[in-house]
């Protein structure tokens, strides 16, 4: 049961939600630039302002302080966006565009072969050949052990051998994904 405290702050904290959300939003959009996640950040500032609303209502300027909220977050966000596209960048950088003589018998065999693994063993593969990731960071992609990464890919590659009864198999899929484009999916 709520105490006349808890109902007041209550009731002044809802009339400054209907006073500034949409002019939150407005600052959000217009520092993002997302149209869709304008109400996400006016909805996530006013929630933080929630939690310290005690202190907000306490402080000489509360729209203010909401506007400094909504502001750390957008940064927040354009910063995140920012380094992901760094990351994608990176990745797209390091693989070859053209290959010339490409196997591709060899490239649909591999992937024919991958499709009958299971799920967590063909990621492990995908990600430890086709895409250099590192145990560490597979283990990070899938949210498992690096222990099981290790025989996840030592398991995967040894099915792989058996599928496609050639020697260098994890060359001929290294290769052969890099080349179908599966890597990233970029000839879909």
């Amino acid at each position: 049961m709520g105490t006349v405290v808890d109902d007041a702050a209550s009731v002044e904290f809802h009339a400054f939600f209907e006073r500034h959300y949409a002019e939150l939003a407005r600052l959000a959009h217009l520092l993002t630039g997302e149209p869709d996640a304008a109400d996400d950040l006016a909805a996530d500032a006013l929630l933080a302002l929630w939690h310290r609303w005690d202190r907000v209502r306490a402080a000489d300027h509360p729209a203010a302080y909401a506007r400094g909220v909504v502001a750390n977050l957008a940064r927040t966000r354009i910063r995140s966006a920012v380094r992901e596209r760094r990351r994608i960048a990176l990745f797209w950088s390091q693989r070859e565009e053209r290959t010339e003589n490409p196997d591709v018998a060899g490239a649909v065999d591999v992937q024919a072969a991958l499709r009958r693994l299971p799920f967590r063993k063909r990621a492990c593969v995908v990600l430890r050949h086709a895409f250099d990731l590192s145990e560490k960071d597979t283990a990070l992609a899938l949210g498992v052990s690096v222990g099981t990464v290790k025989s996840q890919t030592s398991k995967g590659m040894a099915e792989l051998l058996r599928l496609l009864g050639t020697q260098g198999t994890p060359q001929k899929v290294h290769a052969a994904m890099a080349r179908s484009g599966e890597a990233g999916g970029r000839n879909r």
